[in-house]
């Protein structure tokens, strides 16, 4: 039997026409990169996380010299307010990235690790997260929900309580 999907996704060609509270959200992703601990790859990354009480939560990726052991900016900011805000609810994720090796025309997407999580984080508050993946020389690409990016999430309900 042969199934079919497709996404659906909106394409902003600049800040200028998305909404304030996104196009301020894709501004404090540009800060959470300031952070980034890149010296390797030099791809710096930043995230900013909308949280249903208001609060927006940074993060940015963190390398270490044996590859495996870094982390992404999504992970960062995810697993902190796993940790800080458990109760919270997420909104709106807008990610970000640049290096001084190369000028990023497109807007850069989460690996299939962080898209994962967010998944998962989904499915914990039982409500889609949208995602701004944010280019700063470029377009704004808004997804409303993670299933969109990754229809076939892991999913193993025998392994909850």
């Amino acid at each position: 039997m042969k199934k079919k999907f497709s996404i659906e996704f909106e394409e902003f060609a600049s800040l200028y026409e998305l909404s304030p509270g996104d196009k301020s959200l894709c501004l404090e992703s540009e800060k959470a990169m300031v952070s980034s601990y890149s010296p390797y790859s030099g791809f710096r990354v930043g995230v900013a996380v909308q949280l249903r009480s208001g609060k927006i939560i940074h993060g940015s990726n963190q390398e270490n010299v044996a590859y495996p052991s870094g982390l992404c900016a999504e992970r960062v900011a995810l697993f902190s307010i796993g940790s800080t805000y458990p109760d919270d609810t997420i909104m709106t994720m807008a990610i970000t990235a640049q290096t001084d090796h190369f000028e990023i025309q497109e807007p850069v997407t989460s690996c299939g690790a962080c898209l994962q999580v967010m998944a998962e984080y989904e499915k914990k508050q039982a409500s889609p997260i949208e995602v701004l993946f944010y280019c700063t020389k470029g377009s704004i690409i808004r997804i409303k929900g993670i299933k969109s990016l990754l229809p076939f999430t892991f999913v193993e309900t025998r392994l909850q309580k």
